[in-house]
C-alpha cells in the first residue's frame, strides 16, 4: 500500500516530548511571576541615609522584569534544547523493542519464518506484543511446513493414478490383441480412485476455510444414517456395528459432520479384524460439550502409530487399493472437520486391540429454539 512520506515515530515522539517539557516551564515560570507579582509592589519610595524620604520613586516591577525576562528566555532555551535531545534518546529507547519486532516481521515477510524475536527484560506490552508475535511465527511455520508436506503428499498421490492410466493406455496401444474390457475395468477403477481423492482434497480444503453453514444438528441422528449407509460393507466384512446414545444436540454443519462420523465408521470396519469384528458408535452429552465415540477391535497400534494417523496420507496398516481402502484422507479430514467445528479429535489405543477415537464438539446453546436437523 502506497503512503504519502511523513515523520517517525520517533520525531513525533520527541516533538511531544519536548513540547510538554516546554509547555511545563512555561507554566512554572508563568506560577513564578504571578508570585512576584503578587508579593513585590509595583513602585517603591526611595529614602536619603538619614531616613527622610526623597523626592521621587523608583518602578520595583518594570526593574524586575528587566532581570527576569532574559534568564526566563535562556531557561526556555534551555527546556527546549534538553527536551529535544532528551526526548530523541527516550523515544529510541522506548522504541527499540518495536524496531525489533518491525525488522522480524520484514524477514518474516521475506520467508524467513524461523527467526524468532524473543525480547528480553520484564513483561510490558512490547514483550506481550513479541511474544504473541513468537508464537504466531511458530504456528506460521508448521503451518507452511504441513502445507508444503501435504502439498507433496497430494502430488504424489495424484501422480500414481495418472501414471496407472498411461501406463494401460500404451499397452492398450502396442497391443491391439489386449482384451479391451480388461483394460476399461482397471481405467475405471484408477479413475475412480482419482476422482475420490480429488473430492477428498476439495472437501479437506472446505473444511479448513469454514465455508459452511452451522445449524442445530443431532449427532445420534448422524451416527444412525452413517452406520446404516456402511451396514453392507460390514457385512460383507463380517464385521457388527452396535450403536448406542440418546439425542445429542450440537451446532455444526450436516453434512461435514456425516463425513465425519462415515469416515470414522469406515475406518473402523476396514481396518478390523479378519472376521468376527466389532465396531462400537456413542454419542453422549455433557455439561459443555457432546460427544462421538468410535471404537473397534483389531490389532495392537503402537501409540507413536496412533500420533500420526490424522496426518494426510497415513493409514494404520499396509497400503491397499481394494475397495473402500481409502486414499489416506479419511482420518485428516476428520481432524480438519472437527477443528473447524472448534471441537478437539482424541485417538487412543485399545488394551485389547483397536483404536477408540472421541471427538468432543461444543454442545448446543440451551437458549437455541431451533431443533435439531432430522435427514
Amino acid at each position: 500500500m502506497n503512503r504519502t512520506p511523513g515523520l517517525s515515530v520517533r520525531i513525533k515522539l520527541t516533538l511531544s516530548y519536548a513540547g510538554f517539557l516546554m509547555f511545563a516551564g512555561v507554566l512554572l515560570l508563568a506560577a513564578v511571576w504571578m508570585f512576584l507579582l503578587r508579593y513585590v509592589p509595583d513602585r517603591a519610595m526611595l529614602y536619603n541615609p538619614d531616613d527622610r524620604p526623597r523626592n521621587g520613586v523608583f518602578p520595583i516591577r518594570s526593574a524586575l522584569l528587566d532581570v527576569f525576562a532574559p534568564r526566563a528566555a535562556a531557561v526556555l532555551a534551555f527546556l527546549l534544547v534538553f527536551g529535544l535531545v532528551g526526548g530523541w534518546l527516550l523515544a529510541g529507547r522506548m522504541l527499540a523493542p518495536l524496531i525489533r519486532i518491525t525488522s522480524a516481521t520484514r524477514m518474516a515477510t521475506n520467508g524467513t519464518l524461523s527467526h524468532r524475536i524473543r525480547l528480553p527484560g520484564r513483561n510490558d506490552e512490547f514483550r506481550e506484543l513479541a511474544d504473541a508475535f513468537d508464537t504466531m511465527l511458530a504456528r506460521l511455520e508448521a503451518h507452511v511446513a504441513e502445507q508444503r508436506r501435504f502439498a507433496a503428499n497430494a502430488s504424489h498421490e495424484l501422480r500414481t493414478p495418472l501414471a496407472i492410466s498411461q501406463t494401460l493406455l500404451d499397452v492398450a496401444r502396442a497391443d491391439p490383441n489386449r482384451d479391451i474390457n480388461e483394460i476399461i475395468d482397471r481405467l475405471h477403477a484408477v479413475n475412480t480412485r482419482a476422482i475420490d481423492l480429488t473430492e477428498a482434497l476439495l472437501l479437506l480444503s472446505r473444511a479448513d476455510q469454514r465455508s459452511f453453514t452451522r445449524e442445530p444438528v443431532d449427532l445420534s441422528l448422524i451416527a444412525e444414517e452413517a452406520t446404516e449407509t456402511l451396514l453392507p460393507l460390514a457385512e460383507k466384512r463380517g464385521v457388527t456395528i452396535e450403536t448406542h446414545g440418546n439425542i445429542t444436540p450440537a451446532i455444526g454443519s450436516q453434512a461435514l459432520l456425516l463425513q465425519v462420523v462415515t469416515n470414522l465408521v469406515q475406518n473402523a470396519i476396514v481396518h478390523n479384524l479378519a472376521a468376527h469384528g466389532t465396531v462400537w458408535v456413542n454419542t453422549s452429552v455433557h455439561p459443555t460439550t457432546v460427544a462421538l465415540t468410535v471404537e473397534n477391535t483389531g490389532e495392537q497400534l503402537a501409540p507413536e502409530l496412533i500420533s500420526t494417523l490424522t496426518e494426510p496420507f497415513q493409514r494404520g496398516t499396509e497400503r491397499l487399493h481394494a475397495d473402500h481402502a481409502g486414499v489416506g484422507l479419511g482420518l485428516a479430514i476428520v481432524k480438519t472437520i472437527v477443528l473447524a467445528h472448534d471441537g478437539t479429535l482424541t485417538l487412543t489405543p485399545r488394551s485389547t486391540g483397536g483404536i477408540r477415537i472421541t471427538v468432543e464438539l461444543p454442545a448446543m446453546p440451551p437458549h437455541a429454539d431451533r431443533q435439531p436437523t432430522r435427514r
